[in-house]
This record gives C-alpha cells, structure tokens and sequence, in this order.
C-alpha cells in the first residue's frame, strides 16, 4: 500500500503493477485478452505508420512504469513518441549519438556488475523481490541510431552494444523493447533480430520486411504482414521464440491516456512536479 502526502492530508493510492506480471498486448482474432510476460525476454516491433507499432510500445512502456520493481530506460529518435514517459525515466535520451552510446556503454557495466553478484551468491537470474530492480530499455526507432545519424563506427558500436545487451540481459532483468517503422536487413541484423524472443510486425510494404521482423520462411507458410488491411490500424502478427505467429489487435492508448497515466506513475515513484505532493511513502500492508 502506498500513500501519498498532500496538503489536505494522506490519500490512498492504487496498487502498482509489477514487471513479472504479463503485459497487455491487445486481443486476439477470437476477442480474448492477449498477456506476454516479458521479463527475461525481448520484444522487437517493427511496421510502417500506423500499424500499431507505437501503440504496442507505449503500452509496454506504461506497464512498466506503473510497475515500482522496474526503472524506464528511454531513446527516442524522435523525442515525441516516448517523451510523455520521460518523468518516470531513470534516463531518456533523444535524438544524440553520442548519448545514446553513452548510456548503452552504462548499462552494459551495470550488466556486468550484476552477473558478478549473481555468480557470487551461486544464482542464475534474479527473483521477485531481488536486492536490485528490472530495467525496461525501450528504443523507438532503430534505425535512426544504427544506421542514419553518426559516423561508421558509432553506428557499428551501437549495434554491437544493443547486441549484447540482448543477448545477456535477460538473467539481470534487463528486457529491450525495440522498434522500427521500415525492417530492412541494414537496420535489423538476422542474427540481432533472432535474440528476440518475441516479435511483431505490423503491416509492412513488402513481403520481405514482414519475414525480416518475424524471421525467414514464414511468408512461404502464408504468414504475412503484408496482407494486413491498411484500414485496419492496430492489426499485426505476434510470434513468439519456437511459436507460430497470431493474429492481434494492439490496444490503443492516445496522447491524453499516455499523459495520465504517465502522471499517475509519476506519482507513485515519487517523481512527480512539487505541487503541494511530497514523496510517497511507505505504509506496512497490515495497516
């Protein structure tokens, strides 16, 4: 339970999610709620505009932000598509290179401490309730830090981090949420793409960016993004590692929902503007 002081007095706020819960994606063709559990997983999200890419992303990024067991990292090539998160975020970094690298180089040496506390207690990953917290590392936008701004080797560098990062993360509670709006083989390395345990695609242009999110082979079994409507926004393939892709329907938050609920968790990380609210603070659950 948690409270938060005001100037009229303590008022009761709502429970806060946690990061082992599974996250709402959407509904699937036959109606039904569609739940993923992303710790220790990865998500990569990829569609032209308007498919439900960014609608998927900061619905991920608002479970864990109501989730007080994970901290929000952000990169935005855009600055607008994640921005209304960035009170809840440990770091949010926009359109740099040099930032973005910076912050990448930071969590891989936070990887690495991790993994030698873990193999000093003799553990293999971390648990509910661990001495350190989840990180959600959201990126939107791929391509605007691995192949559009910066010079050969930073781009290379980029790539070879975030590989990495993918790659070890998940034992630590690091779990990258990743997207792009046109998957090309430059953009998403096959090797990088397949550390994803989970993917989606929304509607692409071609048959090939489709198969470049969802992995080779699946558009000659007749699993195609490409065949999405383009009147039906919202609509993608989710596959999941060793699955078959499903048909979903991604729920949509707009601008003003983001804003509230990124407000909300604000609050209750104690985060939000001093506005007569002082830090949240602690009340035992027997209370």
């Amino acid at each position: 339970m948690l409270l938060a002081d005001t100037d009229d007095g303590p008022v009761e706020l709502g429970p806060a999610l946690s990061i082992f819960d599974p996250v709402y994606f959407g509904i699937d063709e036959f109606g039904q709620p569609k739940r993923v559990p992303l710790i220790e997983r990865n998500i990569l999200i990829g569609g032209e505009p308007g498919s439900g890419k960014s609608g998927l992303l900061n619905g991920i990024v608002a479970h864990a932000a109501l989730s007080l067991d994970c901290r929000l990292v952000l990169l935005d090539g855009k600055r607008v598509e994640l921005g209304q998160w960035r009170k809840c975020a440990d770091v949010f970094v926009g359109p740099n290179i040099e930032q973005a690298l910076k912050l990448l180089r930071r969590l891989q040496i936070m990887m690495d401490r991790r993994y030698d506390f873990l193999e000093e207690c003799e553990r293999r990953k971390i648990v509910p309730g661990d001495v350190f917290t989840a990180y959600l590392l959201a990126i939107d936008e791929i391509a605007y830090f691995s192949a559009t701004v910066g010079s050969k080797q930073q781009k290379e560098e980029f790539n070879l981090l975030l590989r990495d990062l993918v790659a070890r993360g998940r034992a630590i509670g690091l779990i990258v949420a990743a997207a792009t709006q046109r998957p090309s083989s430059k953009i998403i390395d096959t090797d990088l793409r397949d550390l994803f345990a989970w993917r989606f695609a929304g509607r692409c242009t071609n048959d090939s960016s489709s198969d470049i999110v969802l992995g080779h082979g699946w558009v000659q079994k007749g699993w195609s993004a490409n065949t999405i409507s383009p009147n039906n926004p919202g609509a993608g393939l989710l596959i999941a590692e060793n699955g078959s892709p499903e048909l979903l329907k991604v729920a949509y938050l707009d601008d003003r929902t983001c804003a509230a609920i990124a407000a909300y968790a604000a609050t209750l990380r104690g985060t939000a503007p001093a506005t007569g609210r002082r830090k949240l603070r602690p009340v035992p659950l027997a209370a």
